[in-house]
């Protein structure tokens, strides 16, 4: 009998790395789920321990491992100086196939996630990367949820820019397929839902199926620096988030639509319009 790949999933309790975990939990796959959350709290008992920023944590989470998902730490300008240390011991210890989760607004040239990618590209004898577009669960969740809710807002620096907005369920449904099929994918995806939208066109849909009237206003960039620091995170990487922005506004970055989830999964990726029929819920005071 053929010994199953074991998969390590860092970041596994986040966006895309808790679907990941429980997707290939249902197709029987051994699953290691690696977070700094005390794995007592978890509620599986293949949790392990895991934490970027302390290297007494890697060598154990890599044992036995055949497999990595590859989640950078939040609110870090430079991840690799963690992530290529680790991927260096990873190979070492005989992990073969790596999954990166990037985003498509960030190349291989670029910084924060780019190093990175580029490391697993050129030393991983299997890899992939994944760069979706901006999810629409930001929707239902931070970063926008609690001023939909709360100020009929939704608050952005994109002006009049368009999106191609991903369930992240597609994102890790084309994530699954990197980490489960025979053949190793050895590319970069880039993902998007089957739309590119403003966020006043965002607007109007949720205002749409939920009859709120849901307004966009899209803030000078100085603002939105000031309103991620508010939230917690430093100055360099609310510098890097509104720089997204801008490029977003100023030059196109996120406007495309891809078949990747069709081309990878075999099924269309979902809809803005049916995502927010689906989680009308979310919106209701």
């Amino acid at each position: 009998m053929v010994q199953e790949n074991i998969t390590l999933i860092t970041g596994a309790s986040g966006k895309t790395g808790r679907r990941i975990t429980d997707r290939l939990i249902e197709l029987g796959k051994p699953v290691l789920a690696a977070t700094r959350q005390s794995p007592s709290k978890l509620d599986r008992s293949n949790a392990i321990y895991f934490d970027w920023y302390d290297e007494s944590t890697h060598l154990p989470a890599l044992k036995n491992v055949d497999q990595l998902y590859l989640v950078a730490p939040v609110g870090d300008t430079d991840p690799a100086k963690v992530m290529i240390p680790f991927i260096k011991k990873a190979l070492a210890q005989g992990v073969k196939r790596f999954v990166l989760l990037s985003s498509a607004s960030i190349s291989e040239e670029e910084s924060v996630f780019g190093p990175v990618h580029l490391t697993i590209k050129r030393l991983a004898p299997e890899w992939a990367v994944l760069r979706p577009s901006y999810f629409m669960q930001n929707f239902t969740q931070a970063p926008h949820v609690e001023t939909i809710n709360k100020q009929n807002l939704i608050i952005s620096a994109t002006g009049q820019g368009k999106i191609g907005f991903v369930d992240v369920n597609d994102i890790a449904e084309v994530g699954v397929r990197a980490l489960v099929d025979v053949n190793p994918h050895n590319t970069e995806h880039i993902i998007t839902g089957p739309d590119i939208l403003s966020y006043n066109e965002v607007s109007q849909i949720i205002s749409d199926v939920t009859g709120r009237p849901i307004q966009h206003q899209s803030i000078p960039d100085e603002e939105f620096i000031r309103r991620w620091i508010n939230a917690g995170l430093s100055k360099d990487y609310a510098s890097f988030m509104t720089e997204l922005e801008r490029r977003i506004r100023e030059e196109g970055t996120e406007a495309q639509v891809t078949e990747t989830v069709w081309r990878v999964t075999g099924r269309s990726p979902i809809s803005f319009t049916q995502f927010v029929q689906n989680h009308a819920n979310a919106w209701k005071k």
